[in-house]
């Protein structure tokens, strides 16, 4: 399928494939490490985890730890030095960049704690930017995000640009861009870094919302002891190495 106004192909979307009792993400001794001049530095050092549909999981550590790493590694951002990460039973370093473009785009959500909306672009045109590249019926993906919108809160607010937002509701912004394609899971890296204890507060509630009513698993990458007493369960990382899950 091709978009006349983006001029780029647009492929067919993804259907979900959960598995029934399987993880949707497997991390098997994973070590990442990059190399600095002469010298090669460990971010992650035989990593192992699985998460499962449903959940509502934090990575917790020191700054440093691998925690972003980790995520980086889960959305098809980065690959491994060694081991594999799979997502819904498919090993990501088997794929080619195409498909991997594809999963980002139709499987897994980003919240970023810089919120990485396009200034030009209202609140709706940034949620339905991943709908757009799908290919959605523009009625269809209307619908979906209205929808979107009123569940986090910004009903109204659709027409106005980023910088007419508060950071609290850009985040909401990219919490709706985040689950609008229904991805396996939301990967979200500190998103409560750059608000204030309410706004904080008030952004978990509604992840925490989507999970339990609409089944959206989660997983973040933070220290803050906020978004860890919300969690289901704590993964702690230190050193590159799952200390406590």
């Amino acid at each position: 399928m091709f978009d006349v106004m983006k001029g780029v192909e647009i492929e067919p979307q993804l259907e979900n494939r959960v598995v029934e009792g399987q993880p949707i993400v497997e991390l098997e001794d994973v070590t990442k490490v990059y190399r600095q001049g002469a010298v090669d530095v460990f971010a992650l050092r035989g990593l192992s985890m699985r998460i499962e549909k449903g959940e509502f999981s934090a990575l917790s550590g020191p700054s440093g730890s691998g925690k972003t790493t980790a995520l980086n590694l889960i959305g098809a951002l980065d690959t491994p030095t060694e081991g594999s990460v799979r997502l819904e039973g498919k090993n990501l370093a088997s794929l080619t960049r195409r498909e991997l473009s594809r999963i980002r785009r139709d499987r897994i959500g980003f919240v970023f704690q810089a919120y990485n909306l396009v200034p030009v672009l209202t609140a709706f045109e940034n949620a339905e930017g991943v709908l757009r590249l799908q290919g959605v019926d523009p009625k269809e993906r209307r619908e979906r995000v209205m929808a979107l919108m009123a569940d986090v809160g910004l009903e109204g607010m659709e027409d106005r640009l980023p910088g007419a937002l508060s950071g609290g509701q850009q985040q909401r912004v990219a919490i709706a861009r985040a689950i609008a394609s229904n991805p396996a899971i939301v990967l979200a890296d500190e998103p409560t870094a750059n608000v204030d204890s309410e706004t904080a507060e008030h952004l978990l509630d509604i992840m925490q919302e989507l999970n339990q009513t609409r089944g959206v698993t989660f997983l973040f990458s933070t220290h803050d002891p906020r978004v860890m007493s919300r969690a289901s369960r704590i993964i702690k990382i230190v050193d590159g190495r799952v200390e406590d899950a």
